[in-house]
């Protein structure tokens, strides 16, 4: 009987281990992935006539690099030296030197993907438009624009690094740039404090 029962606690075990091994195995694997990037869906938004739509998401991964650089490091030395008499002389000096050292550093990588529709293609402002607008965390900011003078929708995509915020603006315009019904800038994305 004890032979019998050590049997069937030792496939229930198997059975238990076989059963979740596959599931933690998945939620590591998933975890892993939603670390190392996040996708962020924004919009839709329109311009002001609601003749330009746009919307899609952003993609962002972090990735860590080392960072060198030259450290300065200050000594305090007694240094002692003999006169001519023979007598003994210490006094105290401060040195300093460089070395270089290195701490590890992370850059967020992000690409931005939108698609841009546009409902009025005839007539006059045939066109929608979107400007992005992409500040950096210094303050400094750049900008993209594009443009869809089609029936059918288009899809746009850029990249960059270290961005704080984007903002897109959409509006409707001529074939060399956009003229008026503009949204206002409208949050894309926004990097976590």
């Amino acid at each position: 009987m004890k032979f019998v029962s050590r049997i069937l606690l030792g496939f229930t075990a198997a059975a238990v281990v076989a059963i979740g091994a596959p599931a933690a195995a998945n939620a590591s694997t998933t975890s892993a992935t939603t670390a190392a990037s996040s996708y962020d869906g924004w919009g839709p938004y329109f311009s002001a006539d609601h003749k330009a739509k746009a919307y899609g998401h952003v993609s962002v991964e972090k990735k860590r690099f080392k960072h060198w650089y030259w450290k300065t490091d200050v000594v305090k030395k007694r240094e002692c030296r003999k006169d001519h008499k023979g007598h003994r002389h210490c006094k105290w000096v401060v040195k300093t030197f460089k070395k270089k050292v290195w701490e590890w550093r992370f850059d967020s990588f992000y690409s931005v993907h939108s698609t841009l529709q546009n409902y009025k293609w005839w007539g006059k402002n045939t066109c929608a438009w979107e400007t992005f607008k992409v500040v950096n965390h210094d303050g400094s900011s750049y900008f993209r624009t594009f443009s869809q003078c089609g029936k059918h929708r288009g899809h746009f995509s850029f990249h960059g690094k270290n961005a704080a915020h984007i903002y897109v603006n959409v509006s409707r315009g001529g074939h060399h740039r956009p003229a008026g019904h503009y949204s206002g800038w409208q949050d894309v994305y926004h990097a976590a404090v």
